[in-house]
């Protein structure tokens, strides 16, 4: 039995950086940029009114100052003669600052009589005209590797870019394995129970940017186990969910023996989920979850997330932060525990049962407290170790 740090380089070890693909800019939230980018222009391209006013030709107008309006220019639509001393251009926002003009007086603060404005109130110190490349310019670099949200695609749309180099997405078989189990939906006979853990799975691993492949439901036969394997085939990483443990049940570690599989290891000193290997099968990663449905969710934060990242170039590790606790815990055992928790009050506090068959608290809980092997006591207020829980 190894701890969970030897576990995690493993684990890692089995995957590398996946390539790179080109997607359309409407296609590009949530994925990762495989690379840097840079700005095809400047932003703006050219100096531009931040009023709808009149551009005139001095830098510090004052009150009674008369001007000779000789133009317009609109967005789209700019004034392309010079402006000289004593002119004005009537101007809108986003318009081109015609060449001559250092300074646009927005409407409020002038009177106009057919071509001639005059200057009136308190006209401010600042030019109201925004610069050529204000906000960034030619070849300024958009740095990657970085998951891209809906901030980062305004920009990187403003900044030329139709289509961006994107991390192929990870495709992930998910196999649920066991006699007992069937499809939600579906009516249990005495001693079935209804699959649950592999949508659970399933959903984290989609949110976190992965193709994910439900495999029918495998019953606890060498054939049965041997023929979803063959299903999983092009995954990436092969994950399954039950038959994990040393039972006579539990065949997955024979099944994926016999197809090649070669072990890294078997158990990991955690709860929940001691029952867990991991190995490469020819060109996948394969891990072996235990059945329990707290366990496999806890193992896929713990271990699977930070697979995943790494396959897309991201900081693999997850973020561990100190909150005080809001209630005191009792000594930890031997094994790293991660207890389900919630925030509240700025302090986190476990739940009341860890039965690693529980979903329900784990559905309440929003944080995992990390409980280090034979942890001592601790009392309410001392900082302690959390993870965040995915949505």
């Amino acid at each position: 039995m190894i701890t969970v740090e030897q576990a995690t380089a493993h684990l890692l070890d089995l995957v590398d950086p996946l390539s790179a693909e080109d997607v359309g800019l409407r296609h590009a939230a949530g994925r990762v940029l495989a690379q840097a980018v840079q700005a095809r222009h400047d932003q703006p391209p050219f100096d531009a009114s931040a009023m709808d006013g009149y551009a005139v030709s001095s830098a510090k107008p004052a009150p009674g100052d008369i001007f000779r309006v000789i133009g317009e220019s609109a967005a789209g639509r700019p004034f392309s003669a010079p402006v000289t001393e004593g002119e004005a251009v009537r101007i809108f926002t986003g318009a081109i600052a015609p060449e001559g003009t250092k300074t646009v007086v927005i409407q409020e603060d002038v009177s106009r009589d057919g071509d001639r404005i005059t200057l009136s109130g308190n006209l401010g110190s600042g030019s109201n005209i925004r610069p050529a490349a204000g906000d960034f310019a030619k070849g300024e670099a958009f740095a990657a590797p970085r998951r891209l949200g809906s901030r980062d695609i305004a920009l990187l749309a403003a900044m030329g870019h139709g289509t961006l180099p994107v991390v192929r997405r990870p495709t992930v078989a998910i196999l649920m394995t066991g006699d007992e189990l069937r499809n939600p939906g579906e009516a249990l006979d005495p001693g079935q129970i209804t699959a649950s853990n592999g949508y659970g799975l399933a959903a984290m691993l989609e949110a976190e940017g992965a193709e994910v492949r439900l495999l029918p439901l495998a019953r606890d036969t060498v054939q049965s186990l041997a023929m979803a394997l063959r299903l999983a085939g092009g995954a990436d990483l092969v994950i399954t969910i039950g038959g994990a443990s040393v039972g006579d049940h539990d065949l997955v570690a024979q099944v994926a023996g016999d197809a090649g599989l070669d072990l890294a290891f078997h158990k990991v000193a955690m709860r929940p989920g001691k029952p867990l290997l991991a190995g490469r099968l020819g060109e996948q990663a394969f891990v072996g979850l235990p059945g329990n449905p707290v366990s496999a969710m806890v193992c896929g934060v713990i271990f699977i997330l930070p697979m995943l990242r790494k396959m897309l170039g991201l900081a693999p590790d997850p973020v561990t932060r100190l909150m005080p606790l809001g209630a005191p815990l009792t000594a930890n055992g031997p094994r790293q525990h991660y207890m389900r928790a919630r925030v509240e009050a700025g302090a986190c506090r476990a739940v009341t049962s860890q039965d690693s068959a529980l979903l329900s608290r784990l559905a309440s809980a929003d944080c995992l407290i990390v409980r280090p092997p034979n942890d001592p006591s601790r009392e309410t207020g001392f900082l302690q170790a959390v993870i965040d829980l995915p949505d």
